[in-house]
């Protein structure tokens, strides 16, 4: 399970080892330089040695002593996102963030955007692999969830799109403080745009850099853009404006123009712990929060914690039981573990659905059945197509072994810089697309989409990459992919525990296509017909990779064409679905033997009413409980037309805003919200303590 902490604590309390000061590493110095030259220099590796040889001390030291007091570091997206911005706001204070799974550091996994489909392998070191329940709609499948397993969270480990949620969709949430107009200061706070939108709708001193990174495939990019241009989706320099959708975009990155990363660890954490100045910011790394301690007021006090066992030279420790620790906490504890994890801690600690914690073995402290519930995801299918690109064009060759990876970052190779993701669009169907698609369809469109022109029905993008068996591969030209995910998914699914230890497997439902009338499915029937047909006006169209594409029948004139020598269609002319019923059931098949996640896990713990299922207020407390917050995709109420990891971002910022004043810090952090720094209360230097944990 994910877990992660932030504390601030008294300063003469036992605590765990700090990392030292000292200044910034020549490393860390290119890393927050966009501009810098980032060619392996002859220090360099013994740099890095040191720095890992001081992390495991450190960790050997947290391992002995920290039973009492607390401080470590980051943890996931949001959570490292409040974690520095508690520390910018009193750098006396005490923080701690405990972590799951590994430090992230310079891992080149991690910063090299190319190398990301790495840790889509199962001995990933940096994910977490949710283990779905089987799916009889989804062809008796067991689906897995990626989640991130590492400092940064999924921002770690991520595709790095750069898109944002929509005016409507924040607006949708109907809670005080998070209106799209109340949003949008966060959503410029926290990044460096580089790239062609109007200013006014960007920030451009944040601590995330967004750009077009090192690398760009420009003539497959043109292919997508004119191709869906053909079909009536025009371009648009910047769609990411909470307002513009029905249209294409050269997507920008969370890459920085030096081909890092841009993930929350290394843009909010690790340059703070490097510089020296934030001596209380500290990190504990491969450890496992079990459960929030709650006093007999229903007040958080603190987590109990274990180490993680896949840590552990011993497999023996997989199996074995644990003698856990705690850490206790004065004011505040936040968890902050993800859609997935957060649901799992708040139940094992007694809050939840009663039917559920008593199955569970778990003594029941809250009566809160939203937690857990309304589980929601992206849904995601992805198509692939033979080319005529070179091996220069793609990232396939990190993933197939054709290309050195260790002589790809000496060199500093600009491949290295890009998540071969480069054109997009947000794409709305024709009113004649919309009937065609029966009336239940046509009910559901006129209800929530007709007149809500921001939100697209599917997000379909050009991904030059092959997820799949490069070996089972028919011949040796380059393979990519089309991807194609719903925006607003009907279908709601469900994640919780079935025992009170953290090795006990959850009762995960992801609930795709599980909605009344099918919408989700057709809707990515109307995706697939979408794509297709721009792929047959493409230039760089030499086929489709029959494995990935739908079984139609004998005769159809919409078959597979394994081999093209180029675009075969222009201007109006559509494929033939000469069998309909029959076409689209092959289609219908297809789908539900390929449909997966997009890793955009939320909506466990949302933010609502109690009645209506919620877990949170507007603030970000827990129901029912004192000093509990939330900090993570798990509160947001309603799904984004978006990639999530904007999203979180701005959770993260907007989290951070509502804790530094509960707790007195003010600090630049309100300049967001346009008001005045408030004076600082309540602060360690002039209190005996002042206590908070973060769980992650």
């Amino acid at each position: 399970m994910l877990g992660r902490i932030f504390s601030h604590y008294k300063a003469h309390e036992p605590s765990a080892k700090a990392l030292p000061s000292k200044a910034i590493h020549p490393i860390q110095e290119r890393l927050d330089n966009p501009n810098a030259d980032w060619r392996l220099m002859d220090n360099d590796a013994n740099e890095l040695e040191q720095a890992r040889k001081r992390l495991l001390a450190i960790d050997e030291a947290n391992r002995e002593t920290m039973s009492g007091a607390s401080r470590a570091f980051p943890g996931g997206l949001a959570g490292c996102v409040v974690a520095g911005r508690l520390a910018e706001a009193d750098p006396n204070l005490s923080i701690l963030v405990i972590e799951q799974g590994p430090n992230n550091y310079n891992a080149p996994e991690v910063i090299h955007p190319a190398l990301y489909p790495r840790n889509l392998f199962t001995n990933s070191k940096y994910t977490l692999f949710w283990q779905g329940n089987e799916a009889p709609q989804l062809a008796d499948r067991k689906p897995i969830v990626p989640s991130g397993g590492t400092l940064g969270g999924g921002s770690a480990i991520n595709w790095m799109v750069y898109t944002r949620a929509q005016r409507s969709d924040f607006d949708s949430f109907n809670a005080p403080g998070w209106s799209a107009d109340e949003i949008y200061p966060f959503l410029k706070k926290f990044e460096t745009y580089h790239g062609q939108g109007e200013k006014e709708h960007h920030g451009y001193d944040g601590p995330v850099n967004v750009s077009g990174g090192t690398h760009r495939c420009k003539h497959a990019e043109d292919d997508f853009i004119q191709a869906a241009d053909k079909m009536g989706y025009h371009e648009l320099k910047d769609i990411q404006n909470l307002r513009d959708n029905n249209a294409t975009e050269r997507w920008l990155k969370y890459v920085g123009p030096n081909g890092r990363r841009q993930d929350a660890a290394h843009r909010f954490l690790h340059p703070k712990l490097q510089s020296g100045k934030y001596p209380n910011l500290h990190v504990v790394v491969e450890k496992q929060v079990i459960r929030v301690l709650l006093d007999e007021e229903k007040k958080a006090v603190g987590v109990e914690y274990q180490t993680n066992p896949r840590f552990l030279a011993n497999p023996e420790f997989m199996t074995a039981k644990q003698t856990p620790r705690s850490v206790k906490a004065r004011k505040m504890v936040v968890c902050s573990a993800g859609a997935n994890g957060t649901p799992l801690i708040l139940e094992r600690s007694g809050i939840g659905n009663p039917e559920i914690l008593k199955r569970a073995g778990v003594p029941v402290v809250e009566d809160l059945p939203g937690v857990g519930h309304d589980y929601q995801d992206h849904h995601l299918t992805l198509y692939a197509y033979r080319t005529n690109l070179s091996p220069r064009d793609t990232i396939n060759g990190f993933s197939d072994g054709r290309m050195d990876v260790a002589e790809a970052i000496r060199n500093t190779d600009e491949l290295l810089g890009t998540n071969a993701m480069d054109a997009s669009g947000k794409f709305r169907p024709t009113e004649a697309e919309v009937d065609a698609l029966g009336p239940e369809f046509r009910a559901a469109w006129d209800r929530d989409f007709k007149n809500a022109t921001d939100r697209p029905l599917m997000i379909i993008a050009l991904y030059l990459c092959y997820y799949g068996d490069h070996s089972m591969l028919p011949d040796d030209s380059q393979y990519v992919s089309m991807a194609n995910w719903t925006a607003y998914p009907y279908s709601r699914g469900h994640i919780h525990i079935t025992g009170k230890d953290v090795s006990d497997a959850p009762d995960f439902d992801v609930g795709y296509l599980k909605d009344e009338n099918e919408i989700d499915l057709k809707k990515h029937i109307w995706a697939y017909k979408l794509q297709r047909d721009m792929w047959r006006r493409m230039n760089i169209f030499r086929g489709e990779l029959a494995s990935t594409h739908p079984k139609f029948p004998e005769g159809s004139k919409a078959a597979v064409i394994e081999k093209a020598d180029g675009p075969m269609f222009d201007k109006d002319q559509r494929i033939e679905y000469t069998v309909s019923a029959e076409d689209d059931k092959a289609i219908e098949q297809k789908i539900r033997e390929i449909v997966s996640t997009t890793w955009h896990s939320l909506g466990t713990c949302k933010i609502a009413p109690r009645e209506k299922k919620g877990v949170v207020t507007p603030e970000l407390s827990v129901h029912g409980i004192k000093n509990l917050k939330l900090a993570d995709l798990g509160v947001v109420p309603e799904n984004v037309g978006a990639n999530t990891g904007n999203t979180a971002f701005v959770v993260g910022e907007k989290a951070a805003s509502i804790f530094i004043k509960e707790l007195g810090l003010g600090g630049a952090h309100d300049k967001a919200e346009g008001g005045e720094q408030s004076k600082r209360a309540d602060s360690p230097m002039g209190q005996e303590s002042q206590d908070v944990v973060v769980g992650q």
